[in-house]
């Protein structure tokens, strides 16, 4: 239903919008769901309400109506509604994200980390310091491994490291993975995959795995050539190493 909303709110916008304002109060998980969802900026496998990207406050007013909605259905739509705003409005996306985080519930909680997922996948310090991570974690590579070092296309990659915190203080940090994926160009393109959000005392240390599918999917193709490794600690990258891709015999 939502693809068959986007019209409406194309060529008869303030009266679609009355009309959502009232559905965020229906009884129905799916109406409501459909609040949210139909308004998405960025739906996939939909044109883009451009209307909205270059002003999404009435969306916005939408999804306050629905940030502590009951369902979890309906949760996890505005959460990505709001990823959606962030790709073109990120700084927007931090400033209510942070008002939100005011007296949030768990729940609510729950929809800021995963609206500001894509801003965290680039490092970006304001969208951690929402989340607590203000500042560079000061934490140490004890080890790592990339095997196979050779794979090849349409096998996987595992990467392995160890982590530990030398200071005194405990140290809390989201730590993803960055691979850069050699195009058909021959230059890179950067996938950052999520590892995890670790909080180590002073003197603890963690071993972090990520097992990597080098299969061909619509979204990535896969071409022989170095793969440059990193780690990101709360947006600092780490080098780990590189591994070399292989076309199949």
């Amino acid at each position: 239903a939502e693809f068959a909303m986007r019209p409406f709110l194309e060529k008869h916008q303030e009266a679609t919008l009355e009309r959502l304002r009232r559905w965020t109060h229906d009884p129905s998980e799916h109406v409501r769901r459909l609040v949210s969802e139909s308004t998405r900026t960025r739906l996939p496998w939909a044109g883009r309400l451009k209307a909205f990207q270059k002003d999404p406050a009435p969306v916005v007013g939408l999804l306050e109506a629905l940030r502590d909605d009951p369902s979890l259905y309906v949760r996890r739509s505005v959460a990505n509604n709001l990823n959606d705003i962030g790709k073109d409005h990120p700084a927007l996306l931090i400033a209510i994200a942070t008002r939100w985080m005011h007296g949030a519930t768990a729940e609510r909680r729950w929809i800021i980390q995963r609206a500001l997922r894509s801003l965290i996948k680039q490092g970006d310090r304001a969208a951690m310091a929402v989340l607590g991570h203000a500042t560079t974690a000061s934490l140490r590579v004890l080890a790592q491994s990339i095997l196979p070092k050779q794979p090849t296309m349409g096998g996987h990659v595992t990467v392995t490291c160890s982590l530990r915190n030398p200071t005194r203080a405990t140290q809390l940090a989201i730590v993803d993975l960055r691979i850069h994926f050699v195009k058909s160009t021959g230059s890179t393109s950067v996938k950052v995959f999520k590892l995890s959000v670790v909080e180590l005392k002073a003197g603890e240390s963690v071993t972090l795995r990520k097992k990597v599918s080098l299969a061909d999917l619509t979204t990535r193709r896969h071409y022989p050539g170095r793969h440059t490794v990193e780690l990101q600690i709360n947006g600092a990258v780490e080098p780990l190493g590189a591994f070399e891709l292989r076309a199949p015999r």
